[in-house]
């Protein structure tokens, strides 16, 4: 038998916000009903402040699934969009005073369900969406490998037991496990390799560093810009800072910050060293 709090059982012998919005402006859904577990989120969030104002769930699952979704809409009431986002699913573990490794998929599914929600206000693609269903992994609860692949880069989870209690992945039959390790031993391998260079960088004298990240704009940044008529020139690197000119079309744009965060700065924290900033001259 599991080992459950006090406040994880209170919150499943009595859930707080349970039912529906009937005027929501954000819905969220992850799971299927058969397999076993689902939950719905529906919230009423301010358009002007971006504040939730209410928030309610329904969910069909066990009393971990039941508890972690009253914990969540508990834990978000209030706060603005932005602020529940930051909410993660082993806070909600933690406002329960911690739960079973067998049952952390619930809190994990209350933090997507909150996501599906919020995308669903901004009018964005839901996760779902975005994963090729006829990937499915794990046909037992219909887990998708992009999925399998999220859950494992989000939690920085590195064992196969791990995997399974945060997705529900390979806890049926079983029958998918082996290749739910490959898919575990790839993002390890991926993960350790990236460290490595990272600590080369930080190993590598100032020239080495600036020829490094000259090389990576030319072969990274620069294709991306040109292909929009822009361009981009490296000027130095102070620190941790690097400082760049935009040129062509990209100087002065309206969108130059968006440029500078989304697309400069992601791709060379990606290709040299993730403490890395970018600052236009």
């Amino acid at each position: 038998m599991w080992d459950y709090t006090d406040v994880m059982m209170d919150h499943f012998k009595n859930p707080r916000n349970l039912g529906e919005v009937k005027d929501a402006n954000a819905v969220g859904m992850v799971g299927n009903l058969s397999c076993g577990d689902a939950l719905k989120i529906s919230m009423k969030v301010n358009e002007e402040t971006n504040i939730i104002e209410d928030i309610k769930f329904k969910t069909f699952g066990c009393g971990s699934a039941i508890a972690a979704s009253s914990a969540l809409t508990e834990m978000v009431l209030g706060k603005t969009v932005e602020e529940a986002l930051s909410v993660t699913n082993l806070d909600i573990a933690d406002f329960l005073g911690g739960l079973p490794a067998e049952k952390m998929h619930c809190s994990v599914m209350g933090k997507e369900a909150l996501e599906e929600a919020v995308k669903n206000y901004r009018g964005e693609e839901s996760l779902k969406e975005c994963e090729d269903q006829s990937d499915v992994i794990c046909k037992c609860f219909l887990v998708t490998r992009k999925r399998i692949e999220r859950v494992i880069k989000e939690e920085n989870l590195t064992d196969i037991e791990d995997v399974i209690n945060f997705t529900k992945a390979g806890s049926g039959c079983g029958g998918c496990i082996p290749d739910i390790k490959k898919i575990l031993e790839k993002i390890v391998g991926v993960k350790e390799e990236k460290e490595e260079n990272q600590q080369k960088f930080v190993e590598m004298t100032m020239v080495q560093k600036i020829q490094l990240i000259d090389e990576k704009i030319k072969s990274h940044v620069r294709p991306e810009l040109e292909s929009h008529g822009g361009d981009l020139e490296f000027v130095s690197l102070e620190g941790t800072k690097v400082i760049v000119k935009l040129k062509g079309v990209c100087a002065g744009c309206a969108g130059s910050k968006a440029t500078l965060k989304n697309i400069v700065e992601a791709k060379i924290k990606e290709h040299v060293f993730e403490k890395l900033t970018v600052e236009e001259v």
